[in-house]
């Protein structure tokens, strides 16, 4: 394979199910309404032109993002807890098993060396800091989400991965065994060890690694123990799937939510932080963790918007919110844990 970060398109029984799925329709994935990837009134062309021309000079932070560097090794395993990576990665302690979210250690967020290059002091954690991960979730297979050479490193020390239909063809061209993949359609269960019983849900997105768009599935997790209910999303613009899951699923104890790299030109599959808050509302969650921000600029907005957007919005809400550094230790069970607004430091 030339370029193995690219993955490797589902065929044969994979590609079979996929075809079986409710959600595939005329040779791809569908979201539930009708999504475009560019709002009326952009194009591509133009989106482009003020991505290389007109960036904002604070699109990147001036100094080194700080980050706490935990021994995830020494953790307590029997303490519910969470660490986040920056943007969409982080690791989960949940019931005495461990998770691992969209993981991203590399140097670039892109299949082109050298761009999409991580914020100094937001990549600090890789694969050798890790102890051995129970369940890889994947989200989807883009490549903010889902990294090659992330993936590769980990291989020795995963259990299973859980991910959407179609994506265990990139892991299966990477070296994983097809025996400790789990491919998912929207809306379907697994019960896990230790009486964690996981549940897929919708998202309002796309995927694909090359030319090819749409060809395998983007989804969002929901984790349910005895003591939590936890909402895992994916990348999604908002629509009416947040308050039906809320409905059928929620309440909820936390719900993480992509908050960044949002553009009114793509808003249909990336929320604004306002929608962000409405999604909240509607999973009727009683504290919200915001991620997709302070690691790559993916979007024309200053780095530090996302955050300053939507803690002056949840202040008004009062739906708690957490904002921790990279590396700090979140603790499931503590709804008194403080957090600081490390971005206005910097």
């Amino acid at each position: 394979m030339i370029y193995p970060q690219l993955g490797r398109k589902p065929s044969g029984k994979r590609l079979q199910r996929i075809q079986n799925s409710p959600n595939f329709h005329n040779g791809t994935f569908q979201n539930i309404n009708h999504t475009p990837q560019m709002a009326e009134g952009y194009n591509f062309g133009k989106v482009m032109f003020d991505f290389f021309f007109r960036k904002p000079k604070d699109i990147k932070p001036p100094r080194s993002i700080p980050f706490v560097k935990t021994n995830l090794k020494e953790l307590p395993l029997q303490t519910d807890l969470m660490l986040w990576f920056g943007h969409s990665s982080y690791y989960l302690q949940l019931n005495g098993k461990r998770f691992l979210i969209d993981p991203v250690f590399s140097d670039s967020a892109s299949p082109i060396p050298r761009t999409n290059k991580p914020f100094k002091g937001s990549n600090d954690y890789d694969a050798e800091d890790l102890p051995e991960i129970d369940y890889l979730l994947i989200s989807h297979d883009h490549y903010d989400h889902l990294d090659y050479k992330t993936i590769k490193a980990l291989k020795p020390k995963v259990k299973q991965v859980i991910t959407g239909l179609g994506v265990g063809e990139h892991f299966e061209s990477w070296g994983y065994t097809s025996e400790i993949i789990q491919e998912l359609d929207w809306n379907e269960s697994l019960n896990l060890d230790n009486g964690i019983l996981l549940n897929t849900t919708s998202a309002r997105h796309f995927s694909g690694r090359g030319f090819k768009r749409n060809n395998t599935l983007w989804l969002s997790f929901i984790l349910k123990t005895e003591s939590h209910n936890l909402f895992l999303g994916g990348d999604s613009g908002y629509d009416t799937h947040f308050k039906e899951i809320g409905e059928k699923f929620g309440p909820f104890d936390l719900a993480i939510l992509e908050n960044g790299q949002y553009n009114l030109a793509w808003h249909y599959i990336h929320m604004l932080p306002e929608e962000v808050l409405q999604a909240a509302q509607d999973l009727q969650t009683k504290s919200l963790f915001p991620v997709h921000s302070s690691k790559f600029a993916l979007a024309l907005h200053a780095w530090d918007e996302p955050l300053n957007k939507i803690t002056e919005l949840t202040n008004e809400s009062k739906i708690p919110l957490l904002t921790p550094q990279i590396g700090e230790v979140i603790y499931l069970k503590d709804d008194e844990q403080l957090y600081s607004k490390w971005w206005k430091e910097i």
